[in-house]
């Protein structure tokens, strides 16, 4: 069921095929955690990260003899590919020219402002949109210095400025991003951000940390900006295989009810009603539907407390009895199950439902 969430209006980006911003859908991405120059190991994580439900990925780009192998990721890519540029103004001139579809800019350390504007102008002569990513670790000292230490205002100010920058230059095809590790400062940042201007922002906790508490992290600090139609792509930053990023990102956003992919389980903890020992067979539901990337939902409920009744939405659901299993669609008793039975039975009317669909 989807939630009408009101999006902030922005101005809409085109990268590549994706567009960005406005009425679109909030879009997932990633980044390569492979060197630039491992060229087939990054195509072959490009290729999960695809189908784990990415939409966009970006990879780092640190020195000029990376540009080849960049180009060469870029051109077989199954999605846009993002060119993540510090430091060396140089880089984001040469990442246009090897094809990169987006660029990624941290204006906390590009310190020659004469390069920027020149890569603003080659960006517009391209089409290449620019994300201005600023990380409350990597503030210029002239910020630092002004506000004290990395605030809200600070992270504001630093994007602004640097938007401000490009946009002299007669370039505005710009996303802004601005992070932290701490989650009210990501928020109240992204809030004052999102009431200065109408550009696109990119949401995310950065060094969220490994997957269960970065998970956590990520969902509490990108869940009320979300809800306030704040946000026009997120990426879960985790210490963890990029695919576990992505899959994160989708859960958050199936949760939320701003989209959905795959398949949703709805399961009850159990308690001392519960003649069933569901948490066994929750674990095999989930385990099934991983990967079973299709708009549905499963209830696996104890009894008949949280029975069909509490998951009348699930399009099909097992609620437990004495030793046994209600099978439910939308609510509506469909037939009784022995408890050894009920996983297979439970495949088979999800085929079913698939093969009408």
């Amino acid at each position: 069921m989807s939630l009408q969430v009101e999006r902030r209006a922005t101005r809409r980006l085109k990268i590549g095929k994706l567009h960005m911003g406005g009425a679109y859908p909030v879009l997932v991405q990633s980044m390569n955690s492979r060197p630039a120059r491992d060229v087939e190991g990054n195509l072959e994580e490009l290729k999960r990260l695809a189908e784990a439900g990415c939409e966009l990925s970006r990879l780092a780009v640190p020195s000029a003899d990376s540009l080849p192998a960049f180009k060469a990721i870029a051109d077989q890519s199954p999605m846009p590919l993002v060119a993540d540029i510090h430091f060396d103004w140089k880089l984001a001139l040469g990442a246009i020219e090897a094809g990169a579809a987006a660029l990624r800019l941290n204006p906390g350390n590009i310190r020659d402002k004469s390069g920027l504007r020149q890569v603003a102008r080659e960006a517009k002569a391209q089409g290449i949109p620019i994300r201005v990513g600023v990380n409350a670790g990597s503030l210029s000292p002239e910020i630092l210095n002004r506000f004290g230490r990395p605030t809200a205002e600070a992270l504001k100010y630093s994007a602004l400025e640097a938007a401000n920058l490009l946009e002299a230059e007669g370039f505005d095809d710009i996303c802004l991003s601005v992070k932290a590790s701490h989650a009210p400062l990501m928020i109240e940042a992204n809030q004052l951000l999102a009431q200065a201007c109408d550009y696109p922002l990119h949401l995310g906790l950065t060094e969220a940390g490994t997957p269960k508490r970065g998970a956590i992290k990520s969902a509490t600090a990108l869940a009320p900006l979300l809800l306030a139609g704040i946000g026009d792509t997120i990426r879960v930053s985790l210490t963890a295989d990029p695919v576990e990023e992505v899959k994160a990102a989708w859960t958050i956003l199936e949760s939320l009810g701003l989209r959905q992919r795959s398949a949703q389980l709805i399961s009850c903890p159990g308690c001392g009603r519960t003649a069933v020992d569901i948490r066994p067979l929750a674990q095999a539901v989930d385990q099934y539907l991983e990967d079973l990337n299709q708009p549905l939902t499963i209830a696996v409920m104890g009894c008949a407390v949280n029975g069909p009744g509490e998951a009348r939405e699930a399009d099909l659901g097992l609620a437990g009895g004495q030793g046994e299993y209600l099978l439910f669609a939308k609510g509506r008793p469909l037939y009784k199950v022995p408890e050894d039975q009920a996983l297979a039975c439970l495949k088979q009317e999800i085929a079913k439902l698939l093969e009408k669909k």
